[in-house]
C-alpha cells in the first residue's frame, strides 16, 4: 500500500517533485531552492537585534569560560575558529575551480571545548538559560563579573536544576561539558547511531546518558517528555530552538571579519558561497540567517545531507517542514555521517531556512569518507565524516545549479564542523576507508 503524508500518496508527492523518485532510491541529488530570498525578509520570530543581543551575551560570558577552561586562554573567553586557505586541495581535488577563485575552511572542526560547531548553539542555550536562572535568583546582575557564577553558591544552586537534549552526539557534547562545568545535572538521550566515544566523553564528565534503540527521532521525543516532568529541568530541543539557531547566529560576522583581514569584500563580482552540513537544520540555518544578515544577495548558502538522511530536503521541497520525515519515503536513515542522521527536520529552523537557502544537495557515505581523506591528504587537516560534507559543493554547483557561471569568480567556504575530539583509533579507521575509496576513485 502506498503511503500517505499530508494527505498525499508518496506515488503523489513524486509526480509533484520527479526529484523525490531519486531521492527515494538513495541517489545524490541536487534542489534548488525557487523560494529562497535576495534580501532577507522581516520575520515574525527573530530579527537582526536578536543576533546582536546573542553577540552581547557571548561577550559576558568570556571571562567565565576562560577562567573554566583552559583551552580558552588564547581567545580570551571566546568561541571562535581559524579560516584556512585550501589551496593545495583547491589545486588538486576541485577543478572546477579556477586561480581567480579562492576556497576556504571554515574550521569549527577546531572550536575549543567542544570540538564541533555545536559548542556555537548548545553552549550559548545552556550559557544563557544559566544566566536566566541566575539572574531571577539574584545571585547575578546583567553588569556584574560573570566569573561569579562558578562560585560555589551558585554551583551548588545550578546542582538543584537539570538540563536535557536529545542528540546524536555533537550536541550533546557542547551541551554536557559545559553544562556540567556550571554544575547541572545533565541528562543526554542519545540515539542508536551515537558514537560510543562520545557517550564514554560525556560519562567522564559527569552527564548522565540514556541510550535508545531507535533514532535521532526516538531520542529526543524521549527525552523532552522525561525533562518536562521535572519543574526544576529544562530541556534544549534541536527540533525547535530559537536560542540555539541564534547560537549559531553569531557566527557569520566572525567570518565576515576573517574574510576581510584576508583583505577579501564579497561583490557582485566576487559572490560568497556558504556548504554547511545539515543534520537537523539548526547549525547550517541559523549561520545563514546571520550571512543573508551581512550579505544578503551576494551570499548562497547551500545545504549538505547525506542520500540516507535528506531530512531537511524533504521538509524544505514538500514545504511541509517538521510534517515530514526520511522514514515516510522509506529511508532508512542510517549513515557514516552520525551528526547528520536526523529524520526530521527542525519546526523553527525550516520556517527561515525556507527563505535563506540556495539549494540542498545529497551526497553518500562513501562521498564524504573520500573527502575526509583527500583533506587530509593535501592539507594534514582530520574532519569527522560529516563535517567533510561540504567540501564536495562546488563540484555540484558547477554540475547541478543555475548558480555555476558565478563559480570561478566566488568565494568558497565549506564549513568544517566536528572533528577535534575523535580519538586516534577512529581517525586511523575513518583515514584507511577514506584512503581505499580515493584509490578506487
Amino acid at each position: 500500500m502506498d503511503r500517505q503524508v499530508a494527505g498525499m500518496t508518496i506515488s503523489d508527492w513524486i509526480h509533484r517533485i520527479p526529484l523525490l523518485a531519486h531521492v527515494k532510491q538513495y541517489e545524490p541529488v541536487y534542489w534548488e531552492n525557487k523560494r529562497v530570498r535576495g534580501d532577507l525578509p522581516e520575520m515574525e520570530k527573530l530579527n537582526g537585534e536578536d543576533i546582536t543581543d546573542a553577540a552581547e551575551r557571548w561577550q559576558r560570558f568570556a571571562p567565565l569560560l576562560k577562567k573554566l577552561f583552559p583551552s580558552l586562554q588564547e581567545t580570551e573567553g571566546k568561541i571562535v575558529s581559524p579560516l584556512h586557505r585550501l589551496e593545495r586541495y583547491q589545486s588538486n581535488c576541485t577543478e572546477e575551480l579556477t586561480e581567480d577563485s579562492l576556497f576556504y575552511l571554515k574550521c569549527d572542526n577546531q572550536l575549543p571545548v567542544a570540538g564541533s560547531i555545536k559548542a556555537r548553539g548548545g553552549m550559548y542555550e545552556v550559557l544563557k538559560h544559566a544566566e536566566s536562572l541566575a539572574l531571577q535568583e539574584g545571585l547575578l546582575k546583567l553588569d556584574d563579573d560573570y566569573r561569579q557564577l562558578a562560585s560555589k553558591a551558585c554551583r551548588q544552586f545550578f546542582n538543584r536544576h537539570s538540563i536535557g537534549v536529545g542528540s546524536t552526539g555533537n550536541l550533546a557534547l557542547s551541551i554536557g561539558i559545559v553544562g556540567t562545568a556550571l554544575g547541572f545535572q545533565v541528562h543526554v538521550h542519545m540515539s542508536n547511531d551515537a558514537k560510543q566515544w562520545k557517550k564514554d566523553l560525556l560519562r567522564q564528565h559527569g552527564a548522565h546518558v540514556h541510550e535508545y534503540a531507535g533514532d535521532f527521532s526516538e531520542a529526543i521525543t524521549k527525552g523532552r517528555q522525561l525533562t518536562e516532568t521535572d519543574p526544576a529541568a529544562y530541556f534544549i530541543d534541536d527540533e525547535d530552538s530559537k536560542d540555539l539557531f541564534l547560537g549559531y547566529s553569531v557566527a557569520a560576522a566572525e567570518l565576515k571579519q576573517q574574510l576581510e583581514t584576508e583583505n577579501i569584500f564579497i561583490s557582485e563580482q566576487k559572490p560568497l558561497f556558504v556548504y554547511l552540513p545539515c543534520g537537523v537544520g539548526g547549525a547550517p540555518g541559523g549561520i545563514a540567517y546571520g550571512l543573508k544578515q551581512l550579505f544578503g544577495r551576494l551570499v548562497h548558502c547551500l545545504f549538505v545531507e547525506p542520500t540516507h538522511a535528506p531530512s531537511v530536503l524533504l521538509g524544505l521541497s514538500t514545504g511541509l517542514h517538521e510534517g515530514i520525515s526520511v522514514q515516510d519515503f522509506g529511508l532508512d536513515n542510517r549513515t557514516a555521517a552520525d551528526g547528520l542522521a536526523v529524520g526530521r527536520p527542525s519546526r523553527f529552523a525550516s520556517s527561515v531556512s525556507q527563505h535563506t537557502v540556495s539549494g540542498i544537495y545529497t551526497e553518500n557515505d562513501d562521498t564524504f569518507y573520500r573527502l575526509t581523506y583527500e583533506l587530509w591528504n593535501e592539507e594534514g587537516i582530520f574532519l569527522e565524516p560529516s563535517a567533510a560534507a561540504g567540501l564536495s559543493g562546488p563540484r555540484r554547483i558547477q554540475e547541478d545549479s543555475r548558480l555555476s557561471h558565478t563559480v570561478p569568480d566566488g568565494v568558497h567556504v565549506a564549513w568544517a564542523t566536528g572533528g577535534a575530539l575523535v580519538p586516534d583509533s577512529e581517525r586511523e579507521v575513518i583515514y584507511q576507508k577514506g584512503r581505499q575509496l580515493a584509490e578506487k576513485k
